[in-house]
């Protein structure tokens, strides 16, 4: 149970098209707390589709970063005492992550009896604060689709974030989309192996160079689009949202919706912050690119 009790930042809607679920983030620069996580960069690529959004988090009850999020969905907040919290730091030898603290986890039980019935939803846990199998088991009739990397990270007690493996067969049955980059497996990447053999549907991103996905196990590559990237931060969660979000204009096609994302998250990159989500010009030029290959019979690997 939670301390403090459960809020809305605005009153909910019984209707909404895709909901939500995960920590946002503050993001710590010098002098500065930035907003991140999945939620955040998600959030108005949904919007940029047109669809009504609905997102469930938790925060510290006086985190300003949430204002940030209102113009792009109904918020669903579990007051925490401080929020997750990520740095990074560079070195000669790299860069280092750590978490400075920590939010609520989530559970089913939080997701507001009014947004249980949205037909697409997307996990997107930031500090394993979600249970998989549980949400999957909560929305049968939705479309589910998880960002992963956040249930593969662990920190020691000094915050400094390693790789987990995860990989939960009940879960991944049930979850219809399952969206990773190669970057988040690069210490274990045989996972892949076991994730294309149980999931439906399995992207595995890889920057400007495209990424497969895995339809039943089986490979298909898409591709990027060459430009001259500004800011990669959230590229992958544009990528997936945009993926999800164009489902309902794309009849369901997920091999279509993967060509287009691989498009949308690379303008994202040419621009930054949370500015980064789509521009409807954007996904209406891609949507007609896909429409002509198609009446033209161009293939795609």
């Amino acid at each position: 149970m939670h301390s403090l009790v459960a809020y809305t930042v605005q009153s909910l809607t019984s209707a909404i098209d895709v909901l939500l679920i995960g920590h946002l983030t503050v993001d710590l620069v010098p002098g500065r707390r930035l907003l991140g996580g999945t939620v955040s960069y998600a959030a108005p690529t949904y919007t940029a589709f047109g669809h009504r959004v609905g997102i469930v988090t938790s925060a510290a009850a006086n985190e300003p970063l949430l204002d940030e999020l209102r113009s792009h969905g109904e918020l669903h907040v579990l007051p925490s005492e401080q929020s997750l919290t990520y740095e990074n730091v560079y070195s000669d030898g790299g860069r280092r992550q750590y978490v400075r603290a920590t939010a609520c986890p989530i559970s089913l039980s939080d997701v507001p009896q009014e947004w249980t019935s949205a037909p697409y939803v997307h996990l997107g846990p930031l500090a394993a604060e979600i249970d998989a199998l549980e949400m999957a088991r909560g929305f049968p009739n939705a479309t589910i689709m998880l960002t992963l990397q956040g249930l593969m990270r662990r920190w020691d007690d000094l915050g400094l974030v390693r790789f987990r493996p995860w990989f939960d067969e009940k879960a991944l049955e049930r979850i219809g989309i399952v969206v990773y980059s190669e970057e988040d497996v690069r210490q274990f990447p045989q996972i892949t192996d076991d994730m294309r053999r149980v999931c439906k549907h399995l992207i595995v991103t890889k920057g400007r160079e495209g990424g497969t996905y895995y339809c039943h196990g089986d490979a298909i590559g898409y591709e990027s689009l060459a430009v001259a990237p500004q800011d990669l931060t959230g590229a992958g969660d544009v990528f997936a949202a945009s993926l999800l979000g164009s489902l309902k204009v794309l009849g369901g096609d997920v091999e279509k919706a993967v060509r287009l994302a691989g498009k949308l998250a690379a303008y994202s990159v040419t621009r930054r912050g949370l500015d980064s989500a789509p521009r409807a010009a954007e996904i209406g030029s891609e949507l007609k690119r896909l429409n002509e290959e198609a009446e033209k019979g161009i293939p795609h690997d």
